[in-house]
């Protein structure tokens, strides 16, 4: 059962969620740019570089559950306002702890920011409340479209405002506060159902250890797990690496700008060809263009290398996630709801928040120089994309035993 079977509210949220990516979801790519510079600043050991990046994402983590039980209760815009609000106290925070240079206090706007990516999180789940089972992966799809504006904003901003003013970032983080502020006011359009208490009374759903036990819900959460950490694990050691090869921050936010553009430019079509080709293959596509990401990562510190691996990670990511949330979205009542994506979001982002902190483990403390440290970053992939793949595999097994 789902809320309507028209597509008309459907595809006007769709359009609320891409302009709230292009605007309030520049941040994310800024925040990415410059956190670990940020942090290598900051911190007085440099293996702590990408600390702020992992608080981040475990704020994301712990904000998860709660965000969806509120949305299932009061609403989507709830949540929504919420995150926009918990970016803007970050980034307030975060400019705070800049201009103090105080590290600690960094890392706490940088918790704070994680309501905003928890909140983000939820706009793809969010399209698919009022959207037609032949719509939803569209709607994903075209919602995380939204983020190529993103890619573009979030870097050139970047550009302008991270010696804009006397304490580097300082200027960048004051513009997050600004896109947060403003942002906020397009879910004042959003059209998104609250879960009626009777339903959900009369169909209470699984619980969440028997959902857990749903082959298609547990490989989805593992590709969508492994999916994005690997995702961020790249992303994240990656300025830290071209800056650290001799390049500067305009060069390393051109190929994260690359990154990011590779993330959500397959949006427009990846919808489509999971409707024709099913979830699962768009699955294997996606893990295995992560496994030419790291091969590519492996050749080499040149910048088009760079720029390759970027690239690769995220066409990888887009399949492999796009197709992760497809397939989970399709496989709970709408009762289930809050406790699926709670602990998809919650798994999601803890893994997440894992890969962030070892990036820069990785990237400083694994080895000597810049160059092992990237090497290391790579060679960390692979046994979490074999994960992935066995997974995937396994389910497909399942399907054909259930087939006889």
């Amino acid at each position: 059962m789902r809320f309507v079977t028209s597509d008309v509210s459907a595809k006007r949220n769709v359009l609320v969620f891409i302009i709230a990516q292009a605007s309030m979801g520049s941040q994310m790519p800024m925040i990415f740019i410059l956190g670990g510079l940020a942090g290598q600043s900051l911190a007085e050991n440099i293996c702590f570089a990408t600390m702020p990046i992992s608080m981040i994402v475990l704020g994301s983590m712990l904000t998860a559950p709660v965000l969806a039980n509120l949305m299932q209760k009061y609403g989507r815009k709830i949540g929504f306002f919420l995150g926009a609000i918990g970016g803007a106290l970050g980034a307030v925070i975060g400019a705070f702890g800049l201009y103090n240079e105080s590290f600690p206090v960094f890392l706490l706007g940088s918790l704070l920011t994680g309501i905003y990516m928890s909140a983000q999180g939820f706009y793809r789940f969010a399209a698919v409340d009022t959207a037609s089972e032949v719509f939803r992966p569209k709607a994903i799809s075209y919602v995380l479209a939204g983020g190529l504006l993103a890619a573009v904003i979030g870097p050139q901003l970047v550009k302008i405002t991270a010696y804009a003013m006397v304490i580097p970032y300082l200027a960048t983080y004051l513009t997050v506060v600004a896109l947060n502020v403003g942002g906020v006011f397009v879910f004042l359009f959003l059209d998104t159902p609250i879960q009626e208490e009777d339903t959900e009374k009369i169909f209470p759903g699984r619980s969440r250890f028997q959902l857990l036990q749903d082959p298609k819900i547990a490989v989805a959460m593992i590709c969508a797990m492994v999916s994005y950490a690997l995702m961020n694990l790249m992303m994240t050691s990656t300025p830290l690496a071209i800056v650290g090869c001799g390049f500067d921050e305009n060069t390393a936010a051109d190929v994260v700008s690359a990154h990011v553009l590779a993330m959500f430019l397959p949006s427009f079509f990846t919808g489509h060809l999971i409707v024709r080709f099913g979830a699962e293959r768009i699955i294997a596509i996606g893990l295995f263009l992560l496994l030419l990401s790291a091969l590519t990562g492996f050749a080499g510190v040149e910048i088009p290398k760079f720029f390759g691996a970027l690239i690769l990670l995220g066409l990888g990511w887009n399949f492999g996630f796009v197709g992760a949330t497809t397939m989970l979205a399709n496989s709970y009542a709408p009762s289930e709801r809050a406790k699926v994506q709670g602990m998809n979001d919650l798994m999601v982002f803890g893994s997440v928040t894992l890969a962030s902190f070892a990036s820069g483990l990785l990237m400083n403390c694994s080895s000597t120089g810049v160059i092992n440290g990237w090497s290391s970053v790579n060679m960390a992939m692979l046994p979490l994309l074999g994960i992935a793949a066995y997974a995937l595999f396994w389910l497909s097994l399942q399907a054909e035993s259930n087939s006889f």
